[in-house]
């Protein structure tokens, strides 16, 4: 086949004995599509991966524990050679061949019958690209076209359904949403989008979108909860798709099942997509982990809306403090004197802390505090929301990295 153009078709599976001979890396890539295909798949190999172990165990493919030999592909609709042998490899291309069995070859090729093209999978579509057996190039060019249908570069025309999608963005930084968020994100007619989302994804919206404002700036003007739900529902019902662009995680402090309820209500479909939440993708970011293998078993993330004497708080702050793991507050930064000296009713005063603002923007600072300092650090650094407090051992895990500030 070496020299001639491939021709570019797609298999239905379902069903049908698919034989990969082989149990390494190169089949350990192969395998998940094969089975999300639905294909009855069976793996011939005297050693396998501990991912392909796990396949097995999870009961998606069949594992023969030995070497290939004539007569394993009988039955077989689709056989990829991926021994690290080239003569096994040749053998079973030629015994494939013989039964009029397309057989991917992985070591050459163009010596097999079949090739596995460069594929990525985007709302439906399941792309694939060849180029002659050049893979990086095949991978490039795959990689590229993703990237411009989730960033809306490249439309696919596809009909987006009315409705409602709750996109968690992550903590700020436009990169740390997620691969479907962004997707959705670029097929909305209407944005009703939070501040402390990754608002620099706005500017790559068409023009045509609508986008609305529902910063809810802490201890300033706030769009009402009644107002964002009347929103959501209005657009959806008639006819639009609505993404609802959140910071962090929808259903972290997010009150995103708030909405979720409204629309369901309003018989409004909605898609749930999380997100990285501040409260553990901050802290990372800032060299603290919210557990640490024999340090904290336990983190604990609270609002910190509401101060530890409030009436209307739900957090049983003496139970936190007797804790030896990991707290994280939220929209804590205004009473973080109070919430350090709730917590030293049951921890150590040199307790570390870590207050972390803005994280995952350009913008981050990060202080190195105590319980028995908290409050007065954080006004001495003029420390404003959004900021993430962590307190427990784990925060002063960061001092003992060498090469790390």
């Amino acid at each position: 086949m070496q020299g001639e153009q491939h021709y570019l078709v797609g298999l239905d599976l379902t069903g049908k004995r698919v034989v990969v001979v082989g149990g390494g890396s190169v089949a350990q890539r192969r395998l998940p599509r094969l089975v999300a295909s639905g294909a009855r798949v069976e793996v011939i190999s005297p050693e396998i991966t501990p991912t392909v172990q796990g396949l097995v165990d999870a009961g998606e493919v069949v594992w023969h524990d030995r070497v290939y030999r004539s007569g394993d592909l009988d039955g077989a609709w689709y056989v990829l050679a991926c021994t690290s042998d080239h003569g096994v490899n040749a053998l079973i291309t030629a015994d494939a061949t013989e039964r009029r069995v397309f057989c991917v070859r992985a070591d050459v090729a163009v010596e097999g019958t079949a090739v596995t093209p460069a594929s990525g999978a985007h709302g439906g579509l399941l792309l694939g690209v060849l180029a002659g057996g050049e893979h990086r190039r095949s991978a490039a060019v795959r990689d590229g076209l993703l990237a411009a249908l989730r960033d809306g570069t490249l439309a696919d025309h596809h009909d987006q359904p009315a409705g409602v999608a709750l996109v968690g963005g992550g903590p700020g930084d436009p990169d740390l949403i997620t691969v479907r968020g962004r997707r959705l994100l670029a097929r909305a007619d209407v944005v009703v989008a939070d501040r402390l989302g990754p608002v620099e994804l706005l500017d790559e919206l068409p023009p045509h979108v609508e986008v609305v404002d529902a910063a809810k700036i802490p201890y300033g003007r706030a769009a009402t909860q009644d107002f964002i739900n009347t929103t959501l529902v209005e657009n959806a019902k008639a006819g639009k798709f609505v993404v609802r662009l959140k910071g962090g995680d929808p259903y972290v402090f997010g009150r995103g099942f708030e909405e979720l309820i409204a629309c369901a209500e309003a018989g409004v479909p909605v898609t749930v997509v999380p997100g990285v939440t501040s409260a553990f993708g901050v802290p990372a970011l800032a060299d603290v982990p919210v557990t640490h293998r024999g340090v904290a078993h336990e983190v604990v993330v609270v609002s910190g809306h509401v101060a530890p004497d409030d009436p209307r708080s739900l957090v049983d702050w003496s139970a936190l403090a007797a804790l030896r793991g990991t707290v994280v507050i939220l929209m804590g930064v205004e009473r973080a004197a109070r919430f350090a000296d709730a917590l030293r009713a049951g921890r150590p005063g040199d307790t570390p802390v870590a207050v972390v603002q803005e994280g995952s923007t350009r913008a981050q600072r990060v202080v190195r505090s105590t319980l028995d300092t908290l409050g007065e650090d954080v006004v001495a650094h003029g420390i404003r929301p959004p900021a993430i407090i962590v307190v427990g051992p784990v925060a002063g895990l960061a001092s003992e990295l060498p090469f790390r500030t």
